[in-house]
């Protein structure tokens, strides 16, 4: 089976971490992406940079992506603000989210899910030309409210359906989501909106995120998020971990028969670079480091060598 992976490390596996990584670093772990085969990369977010510095630089960010054939490069909003400053850096394709919990939603975009919803409702009508999808953060549990009940999370679904958005996906933000109870809230929602093409967005506390791939890909889900070296966190969401690793699932997939598209040695030779990029960032001062090798050379650092290579 067609697998598709949308690799969020650029702005999820970012967003949490204590540095700011450099923008044309950002560009050189892009870079590495495509060259593995990935096709969907989530580069950046347009929050506010006061909460989020780590988002800051996202219109100098996409402004120098470049045109790679057959790569579609997403951005998140949260807000009709958001969305505006994405369709004025040139994006095209945007997801908006809302959270199913109105605790995380209060922290996370400042307002209800009701308001929330209302906000991006009025400015997605106002770009028909762009492709939007959806994002449901909290989808299954909040650090603050716990259990999620699947109706609840079925009327945010249908909140973005009332939009004509009907690309969603589920995030188990926390990743402390026992499978089964995941499962069972998205065999909920999907026999209620059986015209949605669902994604799932999965953060990995107990090492538990694969066996949900597995029951997912079950009840007919292909799509899937996933983060080099399994980075990531909501900042506003306490306790949240990591996100499942786009390498460990690609090896997964592989090993079950599956197909992705992406060079296994290559993806993990980007999660390699995405974590010396990150570690020589946080060893310097001024948060700067050196020019990395473009896909193809051969890297050496700290007695180490690795390569990234087209697929």
């Amino acid at each position: 089976m067609q697998i598709d992976i949308t690799d969020v490390f650029l702005r999820d596996g970012l967003q949490d971490e204590d540095v700011t990584v450099p923008t044309g670093r950002k560009l050189d772990i892009y870079q590495g992406l495509v060259a593995a085969g990935v096709r969907r990369i989530e580069a950046a977010s347009f929050v506010n940079p006061n909460k989020v510095p780590q988002m800051a630089d996202a219109e100098e960010l996409f402004a120098g992506l470049g045109h790679h054939e057959g790569v579609v490069s997403t951005a998140l909003a949260l807000n009709g603000r958001g969305i505006q400053r994405a369709v004025d850096a040139g994006v095209r394709n945007i997801q908006i989210v809302a959270s199913a919990s109105q605790a995380h939603s209060n922290a996370n975009a400042g307002s209800s899910t009701k308001d929330a919803l209302a906000d991006l409702g009025r400015r997605v009508a106002e770009f028909p030309d762009i492709e939007f999808y959806a994002g449901i953060s909290t989808a299954f549990t909040c650090p603050f409210e716990g259990h999620i009940a699947p109706a609840q999370l079925l009327s945010v679904v249908r909140g973005f359906l009332d939009m004509g958005v009907t690309n969603i996906g589920l995030a188990d933000t926390l990743g402390t989501t026992p499978t089964n109870r995941l499962i069972e809230s998205v065999h909920y929602v999907m026999e209620a909106e059986p015209g949605v093409k669902w994604f799932l967005h999965l953060h990995n506390a107990h090492g538990q995120a694969l066996d949900t791939v597995d029951a997912a890909i079950g009840l007919g889900i292909t799509n899937f998020d996933s983060a080099l070296a399994g980075y990531g966190g909501c900042p506003f969401a306490p306790g949240a971990h990591g996100n499942l690793a786009t390498e460990e699932l690609v090896r997964h997939l592989h090993t079950q028969g599956h197909q992705t598209g992406i060079d296994q040695s290559s993806i993990e030779d980007a999660a390699e670079m995405a974590r010396q990029i990150l570690s020589q960032t946080m060893s310097t001062t001024e948060g700067s480091v050196s020019d990395f090798p473009a896909p193809g050379v051969e890297i050496r650092e700290e007695g180490q060598s690795w390569s990234i290579s087209s697929r």
